[in-house]
């Protein structure tokens, strides 16, 4: 970073794992800039603010940022008790973002639309290395303005670019048109959203744990007005995913999540479609016909999709990025978390070298580091980002010793059937080289695999 040493350091979004990055350059002497598409620190997450996270406190929070705020007199929450995302930013983000060290450097309603290297081009090499970057943002104003910086962390999450309904990757035939009966992930069924759904027929599309709350706040909402009608599809051939371990899970809100949802399967109050890969999408009238492949069809009022979420990309197409084919992280990552290989969702703690691109001072963190794999967790991102900040200081002995403390998660396994079960709270420290599925605990989700906490309908967070 010889040339750009005066410039600052860009990091994009400001939810936990974005603020997190800047607390973590502040301890280091490097100065952030922080862009938020948002209207304020954590937009994202006040989406699902209704949502209560399966970790405790203790594991939601940084440890640079905690430093930040108690300099100031900020009282931690009880660490064993599990906030709901609206707390996460009450007595978490908002406090964090307020801070003068940070405030003075966030930029909120500042959308990031690409990133380059200033006067270079994808295809050009020479002086690559050293030349600033170049990062172009809508204002709040409606100006569109370059900014020039030193190095760039992308922590702009997936809330904004969720997965299609189609079964194959792409929206399903007239998923577009049918826009307005497809709500957002994540509705707040019984408060906020519930005019949208009472006495209606609500199709919840999905395997995850997004899809698992929405379920139990939907039978819910149909004790309260029993013309409701809940309506469950899944692509796989069982719910089983969902269910989960019960009383083996090592996280005990999520074993109770899954637990629910069974019960209500098994009492008819959600009907249940397995197999259930969907190709099309009709509106006819007030309601919305669904199409499985197979010919069969579901018809609904609204359609919740919980099918998870991708990285935008686009932002980033004059960069030199090394991704992985399949879900789309950083070529060593990739393999470590790939749901196909991995249900455990476990994954050793890792830094900037393993986030580490071609394009050098540029890292991809948090929920979009981990492209489309649905495992990510806070306590992961906060690793990250103290290593990257750590690599960019040039303390690279820091940037490569990387250590993580996690909660026991239950017994995991691989696709091939080998399992590991780890003690209740384990501390790990590892190597950035060092992987396999049971090298350490799984992380801890937020209320729903990410693609959280952290992200948007339309915000950089």
């Amino acid at each position: 970073m010889e040339s750009a040493k005066n410039l600052p350091v860009a990091v994009i979004g400001a939810g936990p794992v974005g603020l997190a990055a800047a607390a973590h350059l502040l301890e280091r002497g490097l100065e952030p800039l922080i862009f938020e598409a948002g209207t304020t620190a954590g937009a994202a997450i006040e989406h699902w603010r209704h949502i209560r996270l399966f970790s405790p406190w203790r594991f939601n929070t940084d440890a640079a940022a905690v430093r930040l705020l108690e300099a100031a007199g900020w009282e931690a929450p009880r660490p064993t008790a599990l906030p709901y995302g609206g707390e996460l930013i009450d007595n978490y983000l908002a406090p964090l973002a307020a801070l003068s060290r940070i405030a003075s450097r966030l930029q909120t309603r500042a959308r990031v639309t690409a990133v380059a290297r200033e006067g270079l081009d994808k295809t050009h090499i020479k002086g690559r290395d050293t030349t600033p970057f170049l990062v172009r943002v809508e204002h709040a104003d409606g100006e569109t303005r370059d900014h020039t910086v030193a190095a760039v962390i992308d922590a702009s999450g997936t809330w904004s670019t969720r997965n299609p309904l189609g079964s194959s990757g792409l929206p399903a035939i007239g998923e577009q048109a049918a826009g307005d009966r497809i709500s957002a992930p994540l509705p707040d069924v019984t408060r906020r959203d519930r005019a949208s759904f009472a006495s209606r027929r609500v199709l919840v599309v999905g395997a995850g744990h997004s899809a698992a709350n929405t379920l139990i706040n939907l039978a819910d909402l149909a004790r309260e007005e029993p013309e409701t009608r809940v309506l469950w599809a899944v692509r796989g051939d069982s719910a089983s995913k969902v269910y989960g371990g019960g009383d083996l899970d090592g996280l005990p809100a999520r074993g109770q999540l899954g637990g629910r949802v069974r019960r209500l399967v098994e009492a008819g109050k959600i009907e249940l479609h397995t197999g259930f890969g969907i190709s099309s999408i009709k509106s006819v009238d007030s309601s919305v016909t669904i199409g499985a492949v197979d010919g069969r069809t579901i018809v609904a009022d609204v359609v919740v999709p919980c099918t998870g979420f991708r990285p935008d990309l686009d932002i980033l197409r004059e960069l030199r990025l090394n991704l992985d084919p399949a879900v789309e992280a950083p070529m060593e990552l990739g393999p470590l978390i790939d749901p196909e290989f991995h249900s455990c969702g476990t994954v050793p703690p890792h830094g900037a070298k393993l986030l580490a691109h071609p394009e050098k001072d540029f890292f991809i963190v948090g929920m979009k580091s981990y492209g489309r794999a649905p495992t990510f967790l806070l306590a992961t991102g906060y690793e990250q980002v103290r290593s990257v900040a750590a690599a960019l200081a040039g303390d690279q002995e820091s940037a490569d010793t990387v250590h993580l403390e996690l909660p026991e998660t239950g017994v995991c396994s691989t696709a091939a059937g080998t399992s590991c079960a780890v003690p209740a709270t384990t501390s790990v420290v590892a190597s950035d080289a060092e992987s396999g599925c049971c090298a350490a605990p799984e992380p801890v989700l937020v209320g729903f695999p990410t693609g959280v906490a952290h992200g948007r309908s339309g915000t950089n967070n």
